[in-house]
């Protein structure tokens, strides 16, 4: 039996709207539950709730927010069972995954409240004794919306360091998975008591994103704005947030290499390699797209990476444990992976492995021959499909690797850490890792991309930073006076 979800969290309170909409389990299309469907009215109310609750929520000490984001960090754990089954059964992800992703969120919290207690400001010397001090405040309301693909785990870094900042949330969670990146925060949020206006979360269905999206980006009220998600809706919103004059971090889409040197541990490349490209069907923003190895070990690489890649299960992630490779989100995206493999196939690329695709289903799939006029080469995927490419030198690797709109994560694989941070400096990304997966995150790191990656970072003293505003406030000891005239 479907789930229910009929109100809004407003204020503190459980607000009906009358209408809901249909949240689908991608695995088999069925209805996983009905969840409110709210408008432009209703978004209006959950700023206005959230600009009245800031006044005495930023009025409370540092150790008080600390103290409630440590409560909602304990819910999160309490919940556990309930949220990797949701996880699976609303976004179609691997049990691993689910685990992984909701034993995460309790730590970014933690690492929120760990701010509090970090310096907000410093004191600066003054050519006239006074005491100068450049100061840091929360900014008010702050608009976050989440994506679909790890939906607790990027809400949470949204909103848990602008709230533990002392800013007040309106949260608008992907209309794929409203309950795992929306309803289940306002939940636990009542749980653990945290005042009522400090977060109210909006679901709405797709057809009201539009109008809700405009709202809660362009109010007066909202002073900031958080987003992750594509670089199409990513543009959009920065645009309006710069129309207006409002702080935005966008954290967008990628394109990112995993860059394989001729003296690399080859076991721990294809585990890179295998772990980066199809966790989570390829639907991760910083997921390896390109993978770049150099001629001297190129066969031997795709050989055990193939290997690899082959042991990986295709199913429906509810009904068996060892399902590795769920559906993706819905046909819309099957239906562009689709499009990218016949392209290749097309222009002459060779499928290693995989290449099927059955409904949501699309099987770990490896091509080679890949060339740049091929969709597959420069568009973002968002699924379970790597081109292996080879390449001579250095030079040429960071050269491939940097052809791309993209700039948000990278991976290279070398013995000489020498040589992977000289590769590192030169390529256009936000993240790189040497000797792992692009595929990296800590609660409390700078996390973002360059180019068509996005503007800002997210984590730790970064999210503090985007989410608060600096004032120069000084104190006079009698250093300066006026000139007599006055």
């Amino acid at each position: 039996m479907a789930r229910s979800f009929d109100n809004l969290f407003i204020g503190g309170s459980w607000v009906p709207t009358g209408s809901a909409f249909d949240d689908l389990n991608p695995a088999d299309g069925s209805v996983w539950a009905r969840v409110a469907d709210g408008n432009a009215g209703m978004a209006v109310r959950a700023i206005e709730s959230a600009q009245a609750a800031f006044p005495q929520w930023s009025g409370l000490t540092h150790a008080e927010r600390a103290h409630y984001m440590l409560k909602v960090a304990d819910e999160f754990e309490r919940r556990r069972e309930d949220l990797v089954a949701a996880l699976q059964g609303e976004g179609g992800g691997w049990f691993g995954k689910g685990m992984f992703e909701s034993g995460y969120v309790p730590g970014v919290f933690r690492a929120a409240a760990a701010m509090n207690y970090n310096p907000i400001g410093e004191v600066m010397p003054s050519d006239y004794g006074k005491v100068s001090m450049a100061m840091r405040r929360p900014m008010g309301v702050v608009t976050v919306i989440s994506p679909w693909n790890f939906p607790t785990l990027l809400t949470a870094r949204g909103l848990a360091f602008p709230i533990a900042a002392g800013n007040c949330v309106v949260l608008k969670p992907s209309e794929e998975t409203p309950f795992t990146g929306g309803m289940i925060f306002a939940e636990i949020f009542e749980a653990a008591g945290v005042p009522p206006g400090v977060l109210n979360v909006v679901t709405c269905s797709r057809e009201n994103v539009p109008t809700v999206g405009d709202v809660i980006v362009e109010h007066p009220l909202v002073k900031g704005i958080s987003f992750t998600g594509s670089t199409p809706v990513g543009r959009v919103i920065a645009a309006k947030a710069g129309a207006h004059l409002k702080k935005c971090c966008v954290e967008l889409g990628g394109k990112d290499a995993l860059i394989v040197c001729d003296d690399a541990d080859l076991d721990r490349a294809t585990a890179a390699a295998n772990f980066g490209s199809f966790m989570h069907q390829g639907q991760i923003c910083m997921s390896v797209e390109k993978i770049l190895v150099q001629e001297q070990v190129f066969d031997a690489f795709l050989s055990r990476f193939a290997e690899r890649a082959a042991k990986l299960k295709v199913g429906d992630p509810s009904a068996d444990k060892g399902h590795v490779i769920g559906p993706l989100i819905n046909d819309k995206q099957a239906g562009k992976v689709r499009e990218q493999i016949e392209d290749a196939v097309a222009k002459g690329a060779r499928v290693v492995i995989g290449g099927g695709v059955n409904g949501r289903f699309v099987e770990p799939t490896i091509l080679t021959g890949v060339t740049p006029d091929m969709k597959v080469y420069a568009e973002e995927t968002f699924g379970p499909v790597v081109p292996v490419i080879p390449f001579r030198t250095d030079d040429e690797a960071i050269a491939i690797a940097n052809d791309s709109e993209y700039g948000l994560s990278s991976g290279v694989i070398t013995k000489d850490e020498g040589r992977g941070f000289a590769i590192a400096s030169a390529l256009e990304t936000g993240m790189c890792h040497i000797n792992c997966s692009s595929v990296n995150d800590e609660p409390h790191v700078p996390f973002g991309g360059s180019k068509s990656s996005g503007v800002g970072r997210h984590g730790g003293r970064w999210s503090t930073e985007t989410f608060t505003e600096t004032r120069w406030v000084t104190l006079e000891r009698g250093g300066r006076g006026f000139p007599p005239m006055f």
